[in-house]
């Protein structure tokens, strides 16, 4: 690929810039970024990866292979209807935005084009992103390859289908979310029984780390790896037993239901206010 677009200079945007700059998947001066308007952002970005920063529209489009569409959801039907004439079918149009379906970028775009969406998540920032990709049937299997590779330099990657998205969304978009609710109990528990907050964090991100690395290499389910953790009896059987008191497993599913709930409100409420 010969040259890439970024429209918007946020987390997620920087995260894929240094991902693709450190895997040598791209040269930095072949990638080229804007925003709304903070010139501040852009020039940290250029000095820290080399990438080329622009607000002539112009400047930005010509020869562009693939358009990431990285600014705030709220922003997106502005942006799109402000770029759309420099759009072409030959561009591969690459969206984060969370609740913007691919029927609604064309839509705003007024054209048929060939769209990505992606839903990573913030751990994208440290190469572990777990990235949801769902295309239309204008992209190629050349095009696809190129984007798995692009989300492969900041994590995971897994194809879905489009209405699949908002599920991914509620469960492992906003995941990383639910990790640290609990990490912050656990540190609130830690001082309560007294340990120093130092101590305690130390000891639970290792917790953390060392369960979800079980996770990933043991071949038996979740339920089983608790249950030889919890022996009859035992300290951590008292611990889940006020666990399950509580409702707590309950309460993380209404939790993960209720967010793929509201990512599907806010799409539909997105594509109900697209007017072309």
């Amino acid at each position: 690929m010969k040259k890439l677009a970024i429209i918007g200079a946020g987390s997620m945007a920087e995260a894929l810039i240094s991902g693709i700059v450190e895997n040598r998947l791209m040269d930095s001066g072949q990638i080229w970024i804007t925003n709304r308007g903070n010139q501040e952002k852009l020039n940290e970005l250029q000095t820290q990866y080399g990438v080329q920063t622009t607000y002539q529209l112009e400047d930005l489009f010509k020869g562009t292979e693939m358009v990431i569409l990285a600014m705030k959801p709220k922003d997106a039907a502005n942006a799109i209807t402000l770029i759309k004439q420099h759009l072409t079918k030959e561009m591969l149009i690459v969206s984060i935005l969370a609740g913007v379906s691919i029927d609604s970028i064309e839509r705003l775009s007024e054209k048929t084009l060939a769209v990505v969406r992606a839903m990573p998540n913030t751990s994208a920032a440290i190469g572990k992103s777990a990235t949801a990709l769902a295309v239309n049937d204008k992209v190629s299997e050349v095009q696809m390859k190129l984007v798995k590779e692009m989300f492969e330099t900041v994590g995971l990657t897994t194809i879905v289908k489009e209405e699949q998205l908002d599920a991914v969304t509620g469960l492992s978009g906003s995941g990383p979310a639910y990790i640290y609710y609990l990490a912050e109990a656990m540190e609130k528990s830690a001082i309560d029984i007294g340990l120093e907050k130092q101590m305690a964090k130390e000891l639970i991100v290792q917790t953390l780390l060392g369960a979800a690395e079980m996770l990933s290499k043991s071949t038996k389910e979740p339920q089983q790896l608790r249950k030889e953790v919890t022996s009859p009896g035992g300290t951590t059987e008292a611990g889940i037993k006020v666990l399950e008191a509580y409702g707590v497993q309950h309460a993380f599913i209404d939790c993960i239901k209720e967010a793929t709930a509201q990512s599907r409100r806010l799409g539909q409420t997105f594509s109900n206010g697209v007017k072309v």
